[in-house]
């Protein structure tokens, strides 16, 4: 096995530009994790089904699918800091349409709002990730890219914060009444209009607060300089694709990528789903969420640090493993227990965006900038499967345990759905452990 410790992760005369940079994962977390909550709070304000809510996430993660690609050919033609530029110029935009998308009071205007905020999101992702694989040497390039997403569950736990303190927890249509029963049922269309403004309004002004930092931010990085990796290669795009979809190690990535971010969303907006069969409210479910990232950042320090000395397709593999053997305890394990089984599956996630990330486009040169595309677009797998778990959860009504499946609620029956995405996981770590077989990547 190869030890590569006494290189630096990050050298000192990029450290600037990589502190910069590395704010980006923390800006994109922060946008994931107060959305995420809004598939509820969007389905009680709006009284949408749990298919039409999931909508929220196949609009925010649809635009990574969307944008990735041309991204990827604006920073090929440009600069990696001009792909970082525009793509805050389109996060700020978008943030700020929440503005006018509560004016209208259109679900729809707000699902636009979202596609082009994460227009936005997928610029900086494709860019920001091979950006950070670049600044350095590539012995420790992975090493550095976990390093550089640890601090994406930082953002992702403010925009929780965010959620909970300004949004969830201000929102009239889920007051309950001394019964527990929800009082915005029971109210005439009039009054229901009333509220609906009102937390129309809630919902839309930590997203315009987001939107004006992110152009603030985008200020900023435009007078800093900042390193650009030489082009050692004129190809056309025909011939990178070519050497990317003949490479197995890059392809199976992309797959592997789809489908644990979709597992990611899933576990993610259906805790609050979960919890409220448990008697647990929106806004004390977003503690669950807490512990949830807390373990993820936990994990992402623990697993940066393990990547020293273990293979990084092994290590995928063993941490596929812990996330199988979690989500058969939310699956199977009825009542509080199972609620932490689905907090601990985050745990075994931390690692595996990063590493398969780093995995799939090592040795790819500088055709990972269409690569980094591709892994980018396969974000679509967080806003299809979101949907497909929906849909399973009005199989009885828009309840979450209408019907008995296997002996326990849909909403538990649900998370077979990312069992299946962690065992593609798993697959794909043994199988690049063994093409790295005694090296640490």
């Amino acid at each position: 096995m190869e030890q590569s410790s006494k290189i630096p992760v990050v050298s000192k005369k990029v450290i600037v530009p990589f502190i910069l940079i590395t704010s980006l994962f923390a800006l994109w977390g922060f946008a994931n994790d107060i959305t995420n909550p809004m598939v509820s709070a969007f389905k009680k304000v709006l009284e949408l089904n749990n298919t039409q809510a999931s909508w929220v996430q196949m609009a925010f993660y649809g635009g990574y699918f969307t944008m990735a690609f041309p991204a990827a050919m604006f920073i090929k033609k440009y600069s990696y800091k001009k792909g970082v530029l525009f793509g805050l110029l389109l996060y700020g935009i978008g943030a700020l349409l929440f503005y006018p998308a509560a004016a209208f009071e259109a679900f729809g205007f707000f699902l636009a709002a979202l596609y082009i905020l994460t227009f936005g999101l997928a610029f900086l992702e494709t860019t920001a990730n091979p950006f950070i694989l670049a600044m350095g040497d590539p012995r420790t390039a992975t090493r550095r890219l976990n390093l550089a997403q640890a601090f994406n569950p930082v953002g992702a736990l403010s925009g929780l914060f965010v959620a909970q303190t300004f949004i969830l927890g201000s929102l009239q249509s889920d007051d309950l009444d001394t019964e527990g029963n929800p009082i915005y049922d029971t109210l005439t269309e009039s009054a229901k209009s009333v509220i609906r403004t009102a937390d129309l309004m809630v919902i839309r002004d930590p997203y315009v607060i987001l939107g004006l930092f992110v152009l603030f931010m985008m200020i900023l990085i435009a007078l800093v300089k900042m390193p650009e990796s030489k082009e050692t290669s004129s190809d056309s795009i025909k011939k990178s694709l070519s050497r990317l979809f003949e490479n197995k190690r890059f392809v199976g990535g992309v797959f592997a990528q789809m489908f644990y971010v979709g597992a990611q969303i899933m576990c993610w907006t259906y805790i609050y789903q979960y919890a409220e069969t448990l008697g647990v409210d929106n806004q004390s479910a977003v503690s669950y969420a807490y512990m949830a990232l807390g373990l993820f950042l936990a994990g992402r320090w623990i697993g940066t640090y393990m990547l020293k000395f273990f293979n990084s397709g092994k290590l995928l593999m063993y941490f596929a493993f812990g996330a199988i053997g979690f989500t058969l305890g939310a699956i199977f394990i009825q009542g509080f227990m199972g609620l932490y089984s689905l907090v601990g599956i985050s745990f075994c996630m931390s690692v595996m965006f990063p590493t398969i990330y780093g995995i799939a486009l090592t040795d790819v040169g500088d055709d990972a900038k269409y690569g980094a595309a591709f892994l980018v677009m396969a974000i679509v797998g967080g806003a299809i499967m979101p949907v497909l778990q929906g849909a399973m959860l009005d199989i009885g009504g828009t309840g979450y345990s209408d019907v008995q499946i296997l002996g326990v609620p849909e909403v538990n029956f649900s998370f077979v759905l990312p069992l299946v995405c962690f065992v593609v996981v798993a697959w794909y770590g043994n199988q690049t452990s063994k093409m790295t077989a005694g090296s640490a990547l």
